[in-house]
């Protein structure tokens, strides 16, 4: 095995998290779909499934490194959904959550001089600036929308969407 079982661990404590992640923005999704948001609820479909390929990734290093995988229940996600801007907020902190829980694995990985883990790493530590600089400007575009303005708030997503 080319990872310490500490690493294989906190890989696999990874793993359930992107999957958390990823039923966390499915369940903001159909909250959003049923306020009538369907842009900002398919913003959040597709965001389910890149926080699902994520696990898929990581899933396959550690087995790549003949590590174990061990599928773990995926806790049931919580919040106040009743907004865009709850929700919009809760994708930042949710964000800024996986950011922190990254840069912990590549901590890890560098007092490991665990270099290969290291390497696999830093495409999540590249994708979390992506996705704490999108979480925060949709909570920016929101807050500044107001809820009387989402239907501009969906046109521009829509228009991120391409």
């Amino acid at each position: 095995m080319l990872i310490s079982e500490t690493m294989n661990a906190r890989l696999n404590d990874q793993i359930n998290f992107e999957q958390y992640s990823a039923h966390t923005y499915l369940g903001m999704a159909v909250a959003l779909e049923s306020m009538g948001l369907r842009v900002l609820a398919d913003y959040f479909f597709k965001h389910a499934e890149e926080e699902r390929e994520h696990a898929m990734k990581m899933i396959k290093y550690v087995l790549d490194v003949g590590g174990k995988v061990t599928m773990k229940a995926i806790a049931e996600p919580g919040g106040d959904w009743s907004s865009a801007e709850n929700i919009a907020k809760q994708t930042l902190d949710h964000e800024l959550e996986v950011t922190r829980r990254i840069n912990d694995l590549v901590a890890l990985a560098e007092q490991e001089k665990d270099y290969a883990t290291r390497s696999f790493l830093q495409w999540y530590v590249d994708e979390q600036v992506e996705e704490v600089s999108s979480a925060e400007y949709l909570l920016s575009l929101i807050k500044a929308a107001g809820p009387q303005q989402m239907l501009g708030v969906e046109h521009r997503v829509a228009q991120m969407l391409g």
